[in-house]
């Protein structure tokens, strides 16, 4: 595989990586945030075996195989457990309406690869060119917490950012450690968890995940 081909690839998989983001911001079932999370982290997976076997780095397919069975296997059971269990299906009313959501994506889009200029002028890494999209990842995921009511959809929000990040670090590093990787997947599950039981607890008292229900706990 040539260098230039390996640069296609690498964009072309950031652009689909960041398209599933998007898709969070125009659909409202909850079903539908599950499916885009887990297609987004096989996409990714798929990544870093494609950046592992071009740099000739092994210890990459080690970290798509944790990342495969973390984001497309176990997290997805558990974020379908949780929802049949709070019986919730559609983010009905977020803060922001959808044609805004997406407004506000392009957006963001924008401002990260005006943030990412300096850098991708000064890389010489194949990788560089999907620096402004997984930046734009981050800032997506961050829109999607910050703009949903449901505590649902917020974790899968705070899960799409966290793939985001993931991506840079991929990108900009050109690979990053095993170890690393293997703490920061034992950081994002621990996140996970606890954040199931905040679910469970909004839910145990209002009967609904919806955030807002929380202002009711100042009274």
């Amino acid at each position: 595989m040539n260098t230039a081909l390996f640069a296609q690839l690498v964009t072309l998989s950031s652009s689909v990586v960041l398209l599933f983001g998007i898709t969070l911001l125009w659909r409202r079932s909850l079903t539908a945030y599950i499916d885009a999370f887990r297609w987004q982290s096989l996409v990714l997976s798929v990544l870093f075996v494609l950046i592992g076997y071009y740099s000739n780095d092994p210890e990459l397919y080690l970290v798509a195989v944790f990342f495969f069975a973390l984001k497309v296997i176990v997290l997805p059971i558990y974020l379908r457990r949780l929802q049949a269990r709070v019986k919730v299906v559609n983010e009905i009313e977020p803060y922001i309406n959808i044609a805004t959501s997406l407004i506000l994506a392009g957006l963001l889009v924008l401002l990260a690869y005006a943030v990412t200029r300096p850098l991708v002028a000064v890389s010489t890494l194949p990788t560089r060119g999907g620096l402004p999209l997984a930046m734009g990842l981050i800032f997506v995921g961050l829109l999607v917490v910050v703009t949903r009511k449901k505590a649902l959809t917020q974790i899968v929000g705070f899960l799409v950012m966290e793939n985001g990040i993931a991506l840079l670090a991929a990108l900009g590093t050109y690979g990053v450690p095993f170890i690393i990787e293997l703490g920061v997947f034992l950081d994002v599950l621990m996140g996970f968890l606890v954040m199931q039981v905040f679910v469970y607890h909004i839910y145990g008292t209002f009967e609904s995940i919806d955030v807002n229900q929380l202002s009711e706990l100042k009274h």
